[in-house]
This record gives C-alpha cells, structure tokens and sequence, in this order.
C-alpha cells in the first residue's frame, strides 16, 4: 500500500470535510493521488469558506493534518512562529514515519523545515516539487538558496527526485527538469492565427495577481504609448490584488476607461476565451516557477511578451515562440511595433508557440508523474 504525504504551504479550506485550494495546485496534486491508496496532507488552514474558482482534493481516503502557518516577515509574527514550531515539527516528523513516499512542496517555510526532517528518513522514497525559480544567477532570498543547497545534495537528500522547472545543466542527479500542464489533449483544437494589422483592434491580455511583482501598471501603460501613437489598442486585466485601486486611479486620470478592462478573478474558461482572441500575452513578472499562463497562452496561439524570468527564455526558444523584454513599458510598446512592421513574422510566432507548447499535455504530465511514484 502506497502511503502518501504531501506537506504544502498552501493555505487551505474546509467545506464539510471537504479541503480546497488554489486551483492549478489542487488539480495537479489531484493527478498525484490517482497513483496511491492514502494520503495524509499536512498544510495551513484557514476558516475563510471556499471560493467557486477553489478546488477540493479527489482521494477517499485522505487525512487532513492543520499546522500553522510560518511567517517571518515582521518580528511579531517571526516571534509567534518560532513558539509553533514544535508543534509543526512534531506532525512533520509523524508524517514521514506513516508514510511510504514523502512528497514535498518547496520553497516555503514549511518546505524548509521538511528538508532538514527528511534527512533522518534516507530510505523513504521522496518527490520534490520546486515550485520557483531554479536558475543561480536569479536573485533570491537566503531560505530559497538553503533549500536548494539541501535538495541538491546526496549527502543530506537521498533516495529523491527534485523537480525543477526548466533544464539548468545540473550535476546533481536528484535534480529533474520538469514541467507542469493546463490542457488535455482534447483540448488540441484548430486555432486560427490572428492578424496583426495597425487598422484594425490589437488585442492584449494580462493574466495574475494585481501587484507590484506582476507590473499590471507597465502593462497598462504600455497601451496609452500605443494609443498616443494612434493605434486602436485593447487590454483586458485577468486578476485582483493590492494594486488594484492603484491601476483604476491611473486608467481614469489617463482617460483609458475604453481600452483598459480590469476583469477581475474570473474562470479558466473565461480566460481562454480571451486567449483566443488576444494578440498578446504581456507578462511581466519579477518571479516566477513554470508561468502557466505563458504556456496557456502559447497553446491558443497568444503571442507571449514577457520579462526573461526562471524557464520562460527555454519556453520561447530565446525569442522563437514570443518576445522577451525588460519590465518598462516602453520595450512592451517597442515589441509590439517592431511585429506589426512584420506581420507575416508575428503568425510565424504564433504557429510555433502553439505546436511547443501542446507537446506538454496533461496525459504526458500524468505518465511522468506515474514513472516517479513506480522508480520511487
């Protein structure tokens, strides 16, 4: 019998013993718990109910075990959770006794202290999922790059697979290159490529959380350099956040109600209604792991314009399948203006972003995560 672990820093919720979260983690750990005969999550909870773009795990016999959650970003809260630490010590260490395969979610503070626990259970079998970025040069914070340290090394993590997104030329054999997927196969329909023409409506979209880490505001400042010039130009906000009365406060003095659209958290079959329609993807990000949403975008043929951040400079091919910019919202416009002089080249983009991107499957990602739970 295969007894699963997972220990997330993901917040959850419980719904009449039902627990969700946020939905692209749920729904790949759903295809994980296919594979195993019981599970026992050990993860924050939170009392706030659960919202309709949530999802609930799918497993019968699953345990759910509540820790605290860590936070050490003021010296408050740094305080009251280094008192919960033996407590969330105490149900990590309780986990990785009862299981048969211990599958950790990193980097997170939860993350960290189960790297330094599965030290003492070296015959155990263990996944890794390093949901950030892997890449050296990237700046990162010190806990991240003491995860990495531990998660590389065979001396202190043995009889693991780490997987991490993007291929960085790693010596270490716990380290897998890895990837992550929205669509099923099914999902592999005819796109028709878009033209792009400076008479007619350029479309672009913007998908994540509103905050300063995403610039939503370079975006949308991008879009009033293209109007000045006279283009007839669209962007359509998927996401909410801290920023948002920040972004309403610049679209009304700067008179952009009619081309800037904050549409707030919508569903995934919202967003790729406009995906299908969008010219562009303008993603912008100051960090990331595996960006669903380029992939995402990439699949319907939605040009991705965006920062080189973690894997995304593999994922385009270093500017084959998109474009890679700075974060300003000038290199956004300049982008933009360099392809309408070359539309042919634009549609040429578009084709091979789509057939890259639909290599990466959920019926591929689910037979890859299969040989993980069978070699461990």
């Amino acid at each position: 019998m295969k007894r699963f672990l997972v220990i997330s820093p993901v917040l959850h919720k419980n719904n009449d013993g039902y627990y969700s979260g946020y939905t692209p983690y749920i729904k790949e750990m759903n295809i994980w718990l296919r594979h195993v005969d019981s599970v026992r999550v050990i993860a924050p909870l939170t009392s706030i109910p659960p919202d309709a773009l949530e999802t609930a795990y799918e497993h019968d016999r699953l345990e759910f075990v509540e820790v605290p959650y860590l936070e050490f970003t003021q010296p408050v809260k740094a305080l009251v959770s280094f008192f919960k630490l033996p407590v969330v010590l105490f149900h990590i260490l309780l986990g990785m006794m009862w299981a048969s395969h211990i599958h950790l979610r990193c980097p997170s503070n939860l993350g960290l202290l189960s790297s330094f626990v599965q030290m003492f259970f070296p015959f155990k079998n263990k996944t890794v999922k390093y949901a950030n970025n892997w890449d050296r040069r990237s700046s990162q914070p010190f806990s991240y790059r003491l995860q990495q340290m531990i998660l590389r090394s065979k001396v202190f993590t043995r009889n693991a697979k780490v997987l991490v997104y993007g291929d960085w030329n790693e010596r270490s054999k716990n380290i897998i290159p890895f990837f992550t997927a929205s669509y099923s196969k099914n999902k592999c329909l005819e796109v028709n490529l878009r033209e792009l023409r400076d008479d007619a409506v350029i479309r672009l979209v913007f998908v994540g959380t509103i905050t300063p880490n995403k610039r939503p505001l370079e975006c949308i400042k991008a879009v009033l350099f293209l109007k000045n010039m006279g283009l007839n130009i669209e962007l359509d906000l998927f996401g909410d956040g801290s920023q948002r009365a920040e972004l309403e406060l610049y679209i009304q003095r700067n008179n952009l109600q009619k081309e800037v659209r904050l549409r707030g958290r919508q569903s995934p079959d919202i967003v790729e209604e406009f995906y299908k329609k969008a010219h562009f993807l303008v993603f912008l990000s100051q960090s990331e792991g595996w960006p669903k949403v380029v992939a995402e975008a990439m699949w319907w043929g939605c040009l991705p314009i965006t920062t080189d951040v973690s894997c995304v400079s593999q994922m385009l091919g270093i500017n084959q399948r998109g474009v890679i910019v700075e974060p300003k919202a000038r290199e956004v416009k300049n982008a933009i203006i360099q392809l309408l002089k070359h539309p042919y080249n634009y549609q040429q983009m578009c084709s091979q972003a789509i057939s890259w991107s639909r290599e990466y499957d959920l019926e591929r990602f689910e037979k890859e995560i299969v040989k993980l739970l069978e070699v461990n």
